[in-house]
């Protein structure tokens, strides 16, 4: 059975077809009930699961070429997955592709510049680059697959008040598109294309490889200090104030977490209830702790992992979970952050609060996060201060009550709240909202997108994402 682009499903899959399409790609071919079919769906997120129609697990751009064809010609809509930290249905009824397959890494040390093809993850990027001094425009996890990370803009934790979104940085891009077509993608070729997948996501089709610039960093300051959650109004002033201080060298966050009591924490933090500060410096370390002080003085440290590291140690300023978990999620970007609007966080989220979230974060942005690059894109998030990541640890059996202590902190913040936001935050209960993803666009880029959707995707076939619908 399949399904066609309305979701409907129908008989036009048989037996026989998906046995051709076994013999014409070079990966796995896999169907429900198959051996092999539950670990190619398997998603970072236990509370979002895949059961696709059938599985083309691409071993190169060929298959992914083959794949799309035969889901066109068979009526079923195509979903991509990599690192799946990102997964916005079942996508019942699909053809899904999966590309942890495709790992091929070229480092070009002269140009500084890196390809990668689409199952790389970031994890995959970072030692080599180390090997030449260089450093990527990485996110807070490296776990996850460098081409969806900056489809959706990519903001890193210690490059991006300098340097802006990764998106900013690619140089070309491949793609296979509806039309079954591979496509070398530059601003030159096919310059509305180029500016709507960055940052427009997966709408577009399946990027199979993509080229981006890397820059010579090899270390900074950074790592992370913990107060007790009792301390959270002070922290939150501190840090509050501290922020627009500070040069687009220093970029940094605030995390409100109720952390798990396992093994893998520290004494001092397992179970706790704590102010997790993020610190990204790219000067040194005597001037990044001066920076610091105002800080380190808010309040008495439970822990601090702050000091000198190689840029590969990167993933020590967030400290993300990198095992797969059920959980749910929400996003908004601020306006601003006043001292009205920390307080009201702290109601929220502080000890009299009753809040159950695992973790509550307001990211700093600004700098570079700010300027249209030298090739402009799509990334809808420029010239918002601050973005706020809710998190909340459950499987679906307790979606409605995790759902309703989200909503509690991101409806609470709402009077400071952006209609636009960052597109790689948006959670899959915000990406099928198809009057939200247009606010998060706003409506004159949105459009846009739409018209580039209707030329390149017309029947939209790849509708499994935060999703554009055609003019």
């Amino acid at each position: 059975m399949s399904a066609d682009v309305s979701g409907v499903v129908s008989e036009s899959l048989r037996p026989e077809d998906v046995v051709a399409l076994r013999h014409s790609v070079a990966g796995p071919v896999l169907e429900p009930g198959t051996e092999g079919y539950e670990s190619e769906c398997a998603t970072y997120n236990l509370a979002c699961g895949l059961r696709p129609a059938v599985v083309v697990g691409a071993a190169n751009a060929l298959d992914v070429r083959t794949a799309v064809r035969f889901a066109v010609r068979h009526g079923l809509p195509v979903a991509v997955k990599s690192a799946a930290h990102q997964v916005v249905s079942a996508v019942e009824g699909a053809l899904l592709i999966t590309t942890q397959r495709m790992r091929r890494i070229s480092v070009d040390a002269q140009a500084h510049s890196v390809r990668v093809e689409a199952g790389v993850r970031w994890r995959d990027v970072l030692p080599r680059t180390a090997e030449f001094g260089l450093a990527p425009i990485v996110g807070s996890a490296p776990d996850v697959g460098v081409v969806g990370y900056t489809l959706g803009g990519g903001q890193s934790p210690l490059l991006g008040r300098t340097l802006g979104y990764a998106a900013d940085h690619v140089r070309w891009l491949d793609m296979v598109t509806a039309d079954g077509e591979l496509r070398r993608v530059t601003p030159q070729s096919e310059p509305e294309l180029f500016w709507a997948v960055l940052g427009g996501k997966g709408n577009f089709g399946v990027v199979t490889e993509l080229e981006f610039s890397v820059f010579p960093v090899s270390r900074f300051y950074g790592g992370g200090i913990y107060f007790r959650g009792e301390h959270l109004a002070q922290v939150v002033e501190a840090w509050r104030a501290w922020v627009p201080t500070v040069r687009e060298e220093m970029t940094s966050s605030l995390a409100i977490q109720r952390l798990p009591g396992v093994p893998a924490l520290p004494e001092p933090l397992r179970g706790a209830f704590v102010v997790h500060l993020r610190i990204g410096y790219l000067g040194s370390v005597a001037e990044g702790d001066e920076l610091l002080a105002p800080l380190r003085a808010a309040a008495p440290v439970l822990v601090d992992m702050v000091g000198e590291r190689p840029f590969a140690s990167v993933a020590e300023i967030h400290m993300d979970p990198v095992d797969p978990m059920p959980y749910f999620d929400r996003s908004l970007c601020l306006e601003e952050f006043s001292e009205k609007t920390a307080q009201r966080l702290v109601e929220l989220t502080g000890p009299e609060s009753g809040c159950t979230l695992a973790n509550v974060e307001i990211r700093a942005l600004g700098g570079a996060f700010d300027r249209e690059p030298a090739v402009p894109n799509a990334v809808p998030s420029r010239g918002l201060p601050y973005v706020v990541f809710g998190f909340a640890v459950g499987g679906p059996d307790q979606a409605e009550t995790l759902r309703a202590d989200l909503a509690k902190v991101m409806d609470g913040l709402a009077p400071w709240a952006a209609r636009r936001n960052m597109v790689n935050f948006l959670s899959a209960d915000e990406a099928t909202d198809p009057e939200g993803v247009r606010a998060v666009y706003g409506p004159e880029r949105f459009d846009r997108l739409a018209a580039v959707k209707k030329r390149y995707d017309p029947a939209n076939i790849f509708r499994f994402n935060h999703n554009v619908t055609p003019a």
